[in-house]
């Protein structure tokens, strides 16, 4: 058997990140432009919310795969599944087009996401795990310094649907490093895939989020998504190989990093999706300069990632944790506070910065905990749900947030939705009527406020769960509990 190459696996697991990384940067900062041509705002949460939703219910069936046939079948499939969606999502005509293929999009990165975190655990010691994991979310920012500014160029200098076409020299350049390079040796079993189970999770999570949208009708959606997780539950602890182990999620460890890695999400995506629309929208600002608000978050995190790394095996998990998510409770109040119409950048952009910092910290502590707490076995099935419980309090907390917003700015019926489209154009509004871009500029801000508050609420949240996290081993002690396991 080939033994896989590990510097050139490592490479191509970095480029498969930097490919998600620059898609989210990119994406948000071109997103107001985007709906100044296709028009839809009313539409704006589902181009992330459907990304969101799909990576969601597949995240933990693909981590569940992994640990059934391999990662390197799944981590390639879940690449050649998000280029197609890349470049379909350059070609939508509408909307809702780029909604359909956003989701497909969504789809393959539920494949690319946990696999190539779960693989990094395979190949490293916790020590190095540590240190590795700081290493990769560098990779965060270079995309956090690159996404912003190569979404405004290109969205003035060529046209928005060139953003999805950057994935694919990337996507590709990953695919054939991971062909080459990985090598992995698998048991062939025969093991049944829990259908049921994965059916019922999805079906379960879509109406839990058609409810968080806040619709009139909100009510059956959230009855129905009760009705089938509670069904789910009941499969997962009857099924033999169930996509999502009971036993493994009520384990302290795994059960509080999925409470506050849902909450923390819920904050952190709302502020990559609206924080850019209130700087274009409200404070007339460029694409660029929409973009730019998300850098100091995404530059902050991989820093203290890093950090975190090197120090984790000294100070153990808890502190990290409860330390991280206090500074990014303390910058999301911040930012409620500070932004208002006319406000200037300078202050946000410093709080965007903590907030990357204490996620920096938090979210590596919290995720290499979760993966030393099982065998390689389970790893595939633990990452997963850690990156399923990101993703949903994500998409949750985004379309939750767009529920509020379409709610505004659709509450005075005089004022067409489309008015909106053109506020967020390179005119600013600058042909509507002097009363109805006031009126209209001040729903969205109104509307922003409300969601920042969500945004401190969700992170305030996450800081309270952490004082139950356990006491986890690490160091010797736990490379020697985690190798009994194997």
């Amino acid at each position: 058997m080939r033994k896989t190459h590990r510097p050139l696996t490592t490479a191509a697991l970095a480029l498969s990140l930097f490919m998600a990384a620059l898609e989210m940067t990119v994406v948000s900062t071109a997103m107001p432009t985007v709906v100044s041509d296709l028009g839809g705002i009313e539409h704006y949460a589902w181009v992330f919310t459907a990304y969101m939703l799909a990576s969601t219910v597949t995240v933990p069936i693909f981590g569940k795969l992994t640990d059934l046939y391999g990662r390197k079948p799944i981590i390639l499939f879940g690449i050649t599944l998000f280029l197609a969606g890349s470049v379909a999502s350059g070609l939508s005509p509408s909307m809702q087009w780029l909604i359909v293929f956003r989701t497909v999009q969504g789809l393959g990165a539920g494949a690319i996401q946990p696999t190539t975190l779960t693989i990094i655990g395979d190949l490293y010691s916790l020590e190095e795990r540590g240190r590795v994991q700081g290493l990769f979310s560098a990779v965060w920012a270079v995309s956090g310094l690159v996404g912003p500014l190569a979404g405004g160029l290109i969205v003035r200098w060529l046209s928005w649907h060139w953003i999805f076409y950057i994935n694919v020299p990337v996507g590709l350049g990953t695919m054939v490093l991971l062909f080459i390079f990985f090598h992995e040796h698998i048991e062939k079993q025969k093991r049944p895939l829990d259908i049921v189970g994965a059916v019922l999770l999805s079906l379960g999570v879509v109406a839990l989020l058609l409810g968080a949208q806040g619709h009139d009708n909100r009510l059956v959606p959230l009855v129905v998504a009760a009705v089938l997780l509670g069904a789910f539950v009941l499969v997962e602890r009857k099924v033999k190989e169930p996509i999502m182990p009971p036993s493994v999620l009520v384990r302290p460890t795994i059960a509080i990093a999925s409470v506050t890695s849902a909450l923390f999400s819920a904050a952190m995506f709302g502020a990559s999706t609206y924080v850019p629309l209130f700087v274009q929208g409200v404070l007339g600002g460029t694409a660029t300069q929409a973009g730019a608000m998300l850098t100091p978050m995404l530059v902050a995190w991989p820093v203290c990632a890093l950090i975190c790394g090197r120090v984790m095996v000294k100070v153990g998990f808890r502190p990290l944790i409860m330390g991280g998510l206090g500074l990014s409770a303390l910058s999301t109040v911040v930012l409620a506070l500070v932004l208002r119409p006319g406000a200037p950048l300078l202050l946000p952009e410093l709080a965007m910065g903590l907030f990357g910092a204490g996620l920096g910290f938090a979210a590596t502590a919290l995720l290499i905990a979760v993966q030393t707490s099982v065998g390689w076995e389970m790893r595939g099935v633990a990452t997963a749900s850690n990156m399923f419980f990101r993703t949903i309090g994500g998409a949750l907390g985004v379309g939750a947030m767009g529920g509020v917003l379409v709610e505004r700015l659709t509450a005075d019926p005089r004022i067409p939705v489309s008015a909106a489209n053109e506020l967020l154009g390179p005119e600013h509004g600058r042909g509507l009527g002097e009363e109805v871009l006031r009126q209209l500029s001040g729903s969205l801000a109104d509307g922003l406020a409300t969601n920042f508050w969500i945004m401190a609420a969700m992170s305030v949240l996450a800081f309270a769960f952490s004082f139950f996290f356990p006491r986890v081993k690490t160091g010797a002690k736990a490379e020697a509990g985690e190798a009994a396991m194997h």
